[in-house]
């Protein structure tokens, strides 16, 4: 009997021993530390969603359910895209949809909704991704755009009068949006710095494109937060923005119309004080440096061989049309005008860079935006930033660091810390010696699921 108690109690010892702790371990990785750049050998556990033991890689190896041995691959938290587009309608939910995935495949592992007409099913997907019930990023939505009568966007919310706007904005508030987006093709500027202040009052964080009927700085003064494109820094950065403005709310100009005058008027001092006032405020700008690239190169470069397109059903391609056309159409002129403005937005965004304000990267990638492809496009758009001037590090923080920052919601994102959300991205190569390193991909870890890359 002594005998046979003293084998159960070495027999219940041993399986308490060899009991998982964890679910999953991720062994022998370089974690990179974004804000820092340090790197160091470690192994990370993760239980659930999060990252709850990070010990050094030569420490004796814990019990876990699932075991990766990531042979020295680079650790980074997982890619931001701060701004990209659901939209298309139900025609284009199966390629939605399908996107889902194609940013996981890219190390992209949250995104920034920012306005499209295909909310209620981006609302589930948000829920569904948050149970692990989807592979997909998680994602932040604006919900519909805020604009005026007749917008450009299917499913925007036509605002006329204050009454419309308080409920525009309730009803925004009652789909849980996690910002508010305002567009400028109908909205105006009255309602626009009105939108901006209400929004404010309510405690949401508001960003978009600011129509040219009102200035930079009103609208910084009524509460905006972001940026969205480099068009409206170009505008505050002219000494005879005032102006023009004036000129654009007679209707004696019209936004390409506008443009040369900007460029033409631009000034160091002016946009130096805008810059300052821009890092005062916490305004992060998202400037989308590489759909710039893009569509001021359509009459040059032929993407009718591009492998991403192959995925996408005739119907979204179509979308891609309008844009096309245009570009082909246009007059010697305006194509040289086009990539002049081009070449300025990037100075642009590297002056805001040397002047402390906070850029986010952002792909605008989405139905109707030509050979932009959600996933690759994030990826672009880093590439871009560093041709411009910011270092490989300078870029990662634009995407890692800055949009959760920008969302507030940086306890969770960023960094590869202990009660950090389990979102991760194992590289074979290290991207702080070249930006395009983020894409050898070996595997993506998101909310605590370990995904070998394809």
């Amino acid at each position: 009997m002594k005998n046979i108690l003293v084998c159960l109690s070495i027999t219940v010892l041993l399986s308490c021993t060899q009991r998982p702790n964890y679910d999953l371990s991720v062994l022998d990785v370089k974690r990179i530390d974004i804000e820092t750049a340090q790197i160091e050998n470690v192994d990370i556990y993760i239980n659930q969603d999060r990252i709850v033991l990070i010990q050094t890689a030569d420490s004796k190896d814990l019990a876990a359910k699932e075991t990766v041995d990531s042979k020295g691959a680079f650790a980074i938290p997982g890619l931001w895209d701060n701004h990209i587009h659901f939209r298309g309608g139900k025609s284009l939910l199966k390629d939605n949809k399908m996107f889902l995935e194609k940013l996981i495949d890219y190390g992209i592992t949250s995104v920034r909704d920012a306005g499209g007409d295909l909310t209620t099913s981006v609302k589930k997907w948000q829920l569904e991704v948050s149970k692990n019930e989807r592979i997909g990023p998680t994602i932040f939505t604006s919900g519909p755009k805020i604009d005026g009568k007749n917008p450009t966007w299917q499913g925007s919310l036509e605002v006329e009068s204050e009454d419309e706007l308080d409920q525009a904005l309730d009803s925004l508030e009652q789909l849980e949006v996690d910002f508010i987006k305002l567009y400028d093709s109908k909205l105006n500027g009255r309602l626009f710095l009105s939108a901006l202040e209400k929004s404010r009052t309510r405690g949401l964080k508001s960003s978009g494109h600011m129509p040219f009927s009102v200035t930079l700085n009103q609208a910084l003064d009524a509460g905006m937060n972001g940026v969205e494109h480099l068009y409206y820094i170009l505008k505050g950065s002219s000494k005879y923005e005032r102006e023009i403005t004036k000129q654009f709310q007679s209707g004696a100009l019209g936004f390409w119309q506008a443009m040369p005058l900007l460029i033409n008027s631009y000034d160091d001092t002016t946009a130096q004080n805008l810059f300052n006032k821009l890092k005062q405020q916490e305004v992060f700008v998202i400037p989308t440096l590489h759909i710039g690239n893009t569509l001021s190169f359509l009459d040059e470069i032929d993407h009718t061989n591009d492998k991403y397109l192959n995925s996408l059903s005739t119907g979204f391609k179509k979308t891609y049309e309008r844009r096309i056309k245009s570009a082909l159409n246009s007059t010697p002129e305006t194509r040289t005008n086009r990539k002049k403005l081009n070449a300025l937005f990037g100075t642009l965004a590297l002056k805001l860079h040397e002047s402390g304000v906070k850029l986010m990267a952002g792909s605008d990638a989405g139905a109707y935006n030509s050979y932009v492809y959600p996933g690759p496009s994030l990826h672009k758009e880093l590439e871009s930033l560093v041709a411009i001037g910011l270092s490989p590090l300078e870029a990662l923080k634009t995407s890692i660091i800055n949009g959760p920052k920008w969302l507030g919601v940086e306890k969770d994102y960023g960094a590869i810390t202990i009660g950090k959300k389990a979102d991760i991205l194992l590289l074979k190569s290290n991207p702080l010696i070249d930006i395009t390193h983020t894409t050898s991909i070996q595997a993506v870890i998101k909310n605590g699921r370990y995904l070998k890359k394809n």
